[in-house]
């Protein structure tokens, strides 16, 4: 049974990414389960925030161990987790992810933020989780695939990212029927509309100069470091 790991941010194709894996028959796929946890232990306000606290459990040690240690329904042998690494908060203890195959997710900041911008305004380093992602590619180790080689070529960077994750690459990941998922997390009717329309990834947008507002610039600068050290060590399909 492989127990797939996958930390991104946001603004990263995150989803379109999870609906390629739950796309997979032999695949169970489940929406950001460090949710409820992350709210219900921070200040952050975020749209749904009370509803999401109240479906979800409220304890790490619970989530992680029920990502660790669930059986799997009859012929599923992958549990694809798709986490956003910034729900990661320092009293989790790292240690109880080492039951996890870790991947990540990486987009080039810049494009990252121009993005990020358009949904919601004067985010900080934190949101990103950046930091986090580097912390546990450190301790873990894993294959990385940056969002913008899945765009450009989704067939090769899957077949890539399969191969890396002992995983046989599957047709069924490079197309999906439009509309939700009962897997997706009750947050999606605010951020998934443009993922519940697709069928498959959209293509590659270069960015152009002025994407990035100029009072990001300087953020941008902060996540530089973190990207271009897990940007080395991605899977180049």
């Amino acid at each position: 049974m492989a127990r797939i790991a996958m930390w991104s941010g946001p603004r990263t194709v995150s989803t379109a990414l999870m609906r390629s894996f739950g796309n997979r028959a032999d695949t169970v796929v489940v929406d950001e389960p460090l949710y409820g946890y992350y709210l219900a232990n921070s200040a952050v306000d975020h749209p749904g925030r009370a509803e999401i606290i109240a479906s979800m459990p409220a304890d790490w040690r619970e989530v992680l161990a029920q990502l660790s240690g669930s059986p799997l329904p009859d012929g599923k042998s992958v549990y694809y987790q798709k986490h956003m690494t910034h729900h990661l908060l320092p009293e989790v203890d790292r240690s109880a992810l080492s039951g996890l195959r870790h991947a990540f997710l990486i987009r080039d900041p810049r494009q990252l933020l121009a993005s990020y911008a358009r949904v919601r305004s004067a985010p900080v380093l934190a949101d990103l989780g950046l930091a986090q992602q580097a912390e546990i590619f450190a301790a873990f180790g894993g294959p990385v695939i940056d969002s913008a080689d899945i765009l450009r070529n989704p067939r090769a960077a899957l077949e890539a990212l399969c191969d890396a994750l002992g995983l046989a690459f599957d047709e069924a990941m490079l197309a999906w029927p439009a509309g939700p998922r009962a897997s997706d997390g009750i947050w999606a009717r605010y951020w998934y509309h443009s993922v519940w329309e697709s069928t498959g990834f959209g293509p590659y947008r270069p960015p152009a100069d002025d994407d990035l507002p100029p009072e990001l610039a300087s953020l941008a600068a902060q996540c530089e470091p973190f990207y271009a050290g897990l940007a080395a060590h991605r899977l180049r399909p």
